[in-house]
C-alpha cells in the first residue's frame, strides 16, 4: 500500500520509529499508533494548515497538538532530527524556502541604514 500524501513511507518509518516514546518497552501511558501520530503532525506541517484542520483520520486536533508540543519540550523531535541529519545517505532532508515566511512590514525598511549600489564607492 503506498503512502498517502505527506505520510512516511515504509522505509522512513522504519528509520525513526525506534526513536519515538511510547514503545512497549517504555515505561508511563503511551499512544495508540505512534505512526499516525506523526503522519498526523506532519500533514499538518507540510500542509500549512491550521491544527484545527486536521482530517478526522489522525484523531482529535487538539490531542494530537499537545502530543506534538510535549514532545517538542521533551527534545523527541530534536533527536529524530539529530539521527537523521548524521546519515550519510540522507535523501529525504531539505529546507524549503516556502516554509520561512517574514511579516509583510518586514519587506520595507523604516529609517534603516539605506542601501547602496554594489561598486559605487560610499561616501563618508
Amino acid at each position: 500500500m503506498a503512502a498517502k500524501r505527506y505520510e512516511l513511507t515504509e522505509a522512513q518509518w522504519s528509520r525513526i520509529s525506534a526513536l519515538l516514546p511510547g514503545k512497549a518497552s517504555d515505561p508511563g501511558r503511551s499512544g495508540r499508533d505512534n505512526r499516525l501520530f506523526v503522519n498526523g503532525c506532519l500533514w499538518v506541517l507540510r500542509s500549512g494548515a491550521h491544527w484545527c484542520d486536521l482530517p478526522e483520520r489522525y484523531g482529535k486536533w487538539k490531542t494530537l497538538h499537545k502530543r506534538f508540543t510535549r514532545w517538542a519540550k521533551a527534545s523527541v523531535w530534536d533527536a529524530v532530527f539529530a539521527t537523521l541529519i548524521n546519515d550519510r545517505d540522507n535523501q529525504y532532508l531539505m529546507l524549503d524556502s516556502t516554509i520561512v515566511r517574514a511579516h509583510q512590514q518586514a519587506a520595507t525598511g523604516k529609517g534603516g541604514p539605506r542601501t547602496r549600489l554594489w561598486g559605487v564607492p560610499e561616501v563618508d
